[in-house]
């Protein structure tokens, strides 16, 4: 009882009020009664309100409801539910113990409830980074309508939430290749370059369909025309492969570009596994890290999902030549390789464009790197001082530089990205797309 008693501000002013009359009560006497009776009538309330509090063993309750994967960079819900089991409208201040990873010391709500309500509190947390977060102690502080102390309870509710990459991003596009709704979201509709090549099945001629595609040896064994019917062509070899090196570490809306980077990577994972593609993935950065050879098997998704949870870097240079050896000796059929890095210079590039001119020799490689959305800010502001004339044209040369990459990687037969941290899947999903549809891969 005593570890959860707690007196309430008023009391403590109160009894502060009384002490001041006792020793204004050595000048004037008959002060000293009314102090005594302020204390008196404090007392009173005090174990009036813990009569109140205390009759009942257990007079709330409360559960903390939570998924057992949160999304990184997004809002996830947390609910408590709260049950009132007292006769009385009750106060609450309600403390829920959040995974440092938050940063949040002094998160608190505050609920009134009548008697025998029960309510659910909701509301949303965001991680900025992957890994494990765990949640503690559900703790309340009840009061009564007398509002004199307060009742602590305690609810041990340990819980371990494991943030993976975005999987809301996930979930919101993957309906969309099965129903052909993607541009809704935001991915472009590109029309298709010429017809595919893979056979389906032979059919009866119907009026409109293509005479280029009459199959006249199965024409000759039946009496009516017949056709040979094809599809869009599946089951093609991709991979994406992520950088995790010292170029992937710079910050953007709390989160690094290599968290945007496997966000990116398992929605476009996702997507291609969807319209029957073959996924794999590469992670690298001084050293080739993982390697997961393409498939579409049901359990491809769940694999690549748990290697990206467990990525952990130092954020050291990157080595392209490991790079192209790795892929020249483990992937030998042409694929599609959707790699997420970063350049800051030219000469960056530079240094590594000889090895990605060796990849795209021998596979279609898509490279996509970022925009310094820092440099963009500075250029649009008015200059006012020198000072600012000369950061202005620092800005705008990085700026120049960033397109002259990827006219560079064109230039190679590279195919080239320059997109903002924030449409990152939404332009890699729009290339993927139009590469497929002129039938590049």
């Amino acid at each position: 009882m005593f570890s959860s008693f707690y007196l309430n501000r008023k009391v403590y002013y109160s009894s502060l009020f009384a002490a001041g009359l006792f020793v204004l009560s050595f000048f004037f006497p008959p002060l000293f009664s009314v102090a005594f009776l302020v204390i008196a009538v404090i007392m009173m309330m005090v174990i009036a309100d813990a009569v109140l509090l205390y009759s009942t063993r257990s007079g709330v309750t409360a559960v903390r409801v939570l998924e057992p994967r949160f999304s990184n960079g997004d809002e996830n819900k947390v609910t408590l539910q709260l049950q009132n089991d007292y006769r009385f409208k009750a106060f609450f201040l309600i403390i829920d113990e959040l995974p440092f990873q938050f940063q949040q010391r002094a998160w608190q709500r505050k609920k009134y409830l009548a008697a025998g309500a029960h309510f659910e509190l909701n509301y949303y947390v965001k991680p900025h980074e992957r890994g494990e977060y765990y949640f503690g102690n559900i703790n309340l502080f009840v009061s009564s309508p007398l509002s004199i102390i307060h009742r602590r309870f305690i609810f041990r509710q340990p819980q371990l939430v494991k943030v993976y990459p975005s999987i809301f991003q996930m979930r919101r596009y993957q309906l969309g290749p099965v129903a052909h709704r993607l541009q809704e979201a935001g991915v472009k509709r590109t029309r298709k370059i010429g017809h595919s090549i893979e056979f389906e099945q032979i059919k009866e001629y119907v009026p409109g369909d293509d005479y280029r595609t009459i199959n006249w040896k199965a024409t000759a064994r039946h009496s009516y025309l017949m056709t040979n019917n094809f599809t869009d062509e599946q089951s093609q070899q991709i991979y994406c492969i992520v950088n995790k090196g010292r170029v992937m570490k710079m910050p953007f809306e709390g989160m690094s570009l290599l968290d945007f980077a496997i966000n990116a990577t398992l929605v476009l994972t996702n997507v291609a596994l969807l319209r029957q593609d073959r996924v794999g993935l590469i992670t690298f950065a001084e050293k080739l890290d993982s390697f997961i050879t393409a498939d579409k098997k049901p359990a491809q998704l769940s694999l690549i999902l748990e290697s990206l949870y467990k990525q952990i870097t130092n954020f050291l240079e990157n080595d392209f030549e490991q790079l192209f050896s790795a892929i020249r000796n483990k992937i030998t059929q042409r694929s599609l390789l959707v790699l997420f890095t970063n350049f800051e210079s030219l000469e960056a590039l530079r240094r590594a464009l000889p090895f990605l001119k060796r990849i795209a020799h021998y596979h279609l490689l898509m490279v996509i790197f970022f925009e310094n959305t820092e440099l963009k800010s500075l250029i649009e502001q008015e200059a006012e001082t020198m000072e600012d004339i000369y950061i202005k044209t620092i800005a705008e040369k990085y700026s120049l530089e960033k397109r002259m990459m990827v006219k560079e990687l064109r230039r190679n037969g590279i195919v080239a990205v320059l997109t903002t941290p924030k449409d990152l899947t939404i332009n890699s999903l729009n290339k993927y797309l139009e590469l497929k549809s002129r039938q590049r891969v």
